[in-house]
This record gives C-alpha cells, structure tokens and sequence, in this order.
C-alpha cells in the first residue's frame, strides 16, 4: 500500500471510530430511518460515488433523497466531501439493514 493510500484508509477509519463513540448507532437509526432503501443509500455514501448515483442504484427519488442527505448532513450523520460536481456524501460509518428490532435507548 503506497504511502498516499495509507493516509487516506487511516482517516477513513478515524472519522469511523469517531463517528461511532459521537453518535450511537441507535440514534444514526433514529436520523437515517428503518426504510431498507435508506439504510442502503446511507452505507453506499462512502466518498466514491455521487448523490445521483446513489439515488438510482437504490431507488429512490432523486428529490426525496436530496431532502434525505440534507437532513443526515444537518444531524451529522453525513458530510461532504469537496465542493460542486466533485462533491461526494460521506457517512459517519455504515450501519446494518438487519437490525430492524432494535430497542429505544433511554
């Protein structure tokens, strides 16, 4: 792994370990939904692929989605990454799709 790449994996990997100790994962559920199209539009912001993309490989409305990420971003479950057509979504960390049952914390 070159030098550049292992730069990148390790910040990568902190946003993830900060992201986790920031916001429990049951309250990224509470932000992000239990709709298994939004979880899966949630894990795909992973930097490399584009708003649009996400919207048409999971499906859903590219307006609805466009609400979607600016309500995760102004609840910091999701940022941006660059500005203008380089712009890429990116999450705090994935969360799974299975754990529909999961108990309120209180």
């Amino acid at each position: 792994m070159k030098s550049d790449e292992r730069t990148v994996h390790l910040l990568e990997t902190l946003i993830h370990v900060i992201g986790r100790v920031a916001v429990p994962l049951d309250r990224v559920y509470d932000i992000v939904g239990n709709n298994a199209k939004q979880i899966k539009a949630f894990n795909l912001c992973d930097g490399t692929v584009t708003q649009l993309e996400i919207a048409k490989k999971c499906g859903i409305d590219p307006g609805n989605f466009n609400r979607a990420v600016n309500r995760w971003v102004e609840n910091g479950v999701a940022f941006w990454l660059g500005s203008g057509k380089e712009a890429r979504l990116l999450h705090i960390y994935s969360i799974p799709v299975a754990n529909k049952k999961r108990t309120k914390t209180k």
